[in-house]
């Protein structure tokens, strides 16, 4: 807005500078005031466009502005309205350019600033701090703002870009070769350490995809499945598809499901920590038959037999590798040493009867059971299974969201989901899906989910070979889910949307942004749209927004999909999950009393 101000003030002088050409323009405060104010609003929205992110009106308001307004007796010689948008504004397409009705009528959505809200815009903290959306919530007595700021590193001596201390960065390397990354550490000096140059990568490699060259970086389709083209690798979803060309025989075959493998629900748990539906779909990804064992991954008990030393105790830590797990062994619990003083830190855990302890230490010094990270939630106290997104049987709602999964359906997992538009998976049809939570939303049905949700909605592909590399090269540790779950989190800026997800059986990160109202409205459906609108612009772009974290670079294509908000008084509002604003693993929801 005071950017918008600024632009009117210089306006209202008679004449628009831009780089190449000065416009002069009637008294603006008489012609038009309205459609000006709207001209320098959206010219100042960041970023303009979710695809483009160009700063341009189209083409046709703008030559209605300059007709109407332009001081046409003090045009360049030889120009005209006409003339001088081309310049300006050569497009109609509003892929590419802001359309000025948008902000010259109410919006539909209302006017309720309370109901999504920008903690860190504008920026409170210090120039050397990174402003975080503060998910974790406080403790009782505690100022709690909406916000965190926390010490961070500039990407360059000329960048304004800020990272937060600790994290892991790729930038270009010294040398400066296009291709060329090294890998540093946000140190404590507020300055970039630790370096280490990655091996280049050819960017003129192109891929050959049925007789055609694609170029690195470009995405494409082939049949139902997604591709990307990456320094000559290719890389695809593994959907199963029909095609015009499909026999008879084919289509009756088909199940949708990877492998067209029978929709049954007998599970088993892979050495990458994920819950295969059947052991048909575990093969159908690459898993040879020593490396899944039949039964869910959660219903494993990593620390029998113990495999931790004397002097530790060994704490059950489940997580989804994405890297090889022959090359990172994908550990699914950790060792830790048995304290008789316990330390003072800060990181919140709920045992199986619903009391909290301060941290892990506390809670097995006490001699009780984990049930979930995270503060103990009230909604949680009576232990209910869910089936989250990704297959698994939760204890609890709480057990599900700490571990970053959006719940599916309560019970236990029964069924694999529907996977393509063509196949019919009975399975799902006894399933009682809860009662979608708003009014009027047009639902996202995630991949091998049973039940609609209100949520943007993320598939994206990644390279495992570069997840491999940034492993080698840093501490030797897998990259999970979480890891990049953990990420993208930070670059959602309202706190009125959360982030969850999994890896699917196709092979595709998941990312769900979902209202964390259990009875959001329409505004903030639609910020949780755009947030997920915003994340796929960054990856598909490969923006240093998102690709200057890792392991975040190694996100290449991403396709999106929204729940539409529609008006429809039918739809009765139900609480479908207990509220997600409760400060559970980071979950908080900042609202107006």
């Amino acid at each position: 807005d005071q950017g918008a101000m600024n632009d009117m003030k210089l306006w209202e002088k008679g004449s628009i500078k831009m780089p190449f050409i000065n416009i002069p323009v009637l008294d603006i405060k008489r012609c038009q005031p309205e459609m000006w104010k709207a001209i320098a609003c959206s010219l100042q929205i960041k970023p303009c466009h979710s695809k483009s992110r160009g700063s341009i009106i189209c083409k046709s308001d703008c030559v209605e502005i300059l007709k109407k307004c332009g001081d046409h007796n003090k045009f360049p010689e030889g120009h005209t309205a006409e003339s001088i948008c081309e310049l300006l504004s050569p497009t109609d397409d509003l892929e590419n350019c802001i359309p000025l009705d948008t902000y010259l009528s109410p919006s539909s959505l209302g006017n309720i600033v309370e109901e999504v809200t920008h903690p860190c815009n504008p920026n409170p903290c210090a120039a050397n701090q990174l402003c975080e959306v503060n998910r974790k919530g406080c403790q009782s007595g505690e100022l709690c703002l909406p916000y965190l700021c926390v010490p961070g590193c500039k990407l360059g001596e000329a960048s304004d870009f800020i990272v937060r201390q600790g994290t892991l960065i790729q930038v270009p390397s010294s040398a400066g070769d296009v291709g060329c990354y090294k890998i540093c550490t946000c140190g404590h000096s507020g300055l970039l350490e630790n370096c280490v140059e990655m091996h280049c990568v050819d960017l003129q490699k192109s891929c050959i995809v049925g007789g055609q060259r694609k170029s690195h970086g470009t995405s494409f389709s082939i049949d139902c499945n997604v591709c990307s083209c990456f320094a000559g690798n290719l890389i695809c979803s593994t959907r199963q598809c029909l095609n015009e060309h499909s026999s008879e025989d084919e289509r009756q075959k088909f199940t949708g499901l990877p492998c067209n493998c029978v929709d049954q629900f007998v599970p088993v748990c892979g050495q990458n920590g994920r819950t295969y539906p059947s052991a048909c779909i575990a093969r159908c990804v690459g898993l040879q038959d020593n490396q899944f064992e039949f039964g869910s991954c959660i219903s494993k008990d990593p620390c029998n037999p113990n495999p931790c030393n004397k002097n530790q105790r060994c704490i059950p830590k489940k997580q989804v590798c994405l890297t090889s797990f022959g090359k990172f062994e994908c550990s699914q619990h950790e060792c830790v040493l048995r304290q008789l003083n316990c330390d003072q830190t800060r990181d919140p855990v709920c045992d199986t009867d619903n009391v909290e302890y301060s941290n892990l230490c506390t809670l097995y010094q006490k001699g009780k059971n984990l049930s979930y990270r995270g503060p103990c939630q009230t909604f949680c106290k009576s232990i209910e299974p869910v089936c989250g997104h990704n297959g698994e049987t939760y204890s609890s709602v709480c057990a599900a969201y700490s571990d970053r999964v959006a719940v599916d359906y309560y019970g236990h997992c029964q069924a694999v989901g529907v996977l393509s538009d063509y196949g019919f998976h009975t399975e799902c049809a006894f399933v009682k899906c809860p009662l979608l939570s708003a009014t009027g939303c047009k639902p996202v049905l995630a991949p091998g989910a049973c039940c609609p949700l209100c949520a943007g909605m993320l598939r994206i592909l990644y390279d495992k070979d570069k997840l491999d590399t940034f492993a080698r090269v840093t501490n030797k540790k897998p990259i999970t889910i979480l890891d990049i779950l953990d990420k993208i989190r930070l670059h959602v800026s309202v706190p009125q949307c959360d982030v969850f997800g999994y890896l699917s059986i196709e092979s595709e990160i998941v990312i769900l942004i979902i209202p964390v109202d259990q009875n959001p409205k329409p505004l903030q459906i639609e910020a949780c749209n755009k947030e997920a609108e915003k994340i796929e612009s960054l990856i598909n772009s490969d923006s240093p927004t998102l690709a200057s974290h890792v392991p975040l670079s190694a996100l290449i294509a991403s396709q999106v999909q929204v729940s539409l908000s529609v008006t429809s008084p039918s739809v009765k509002v139900v609480p479908v999950l207990h509220s997600l604003c409760s400060n559970l693993n980071g979950l908080d929801l900042w609202t107006s009393p």
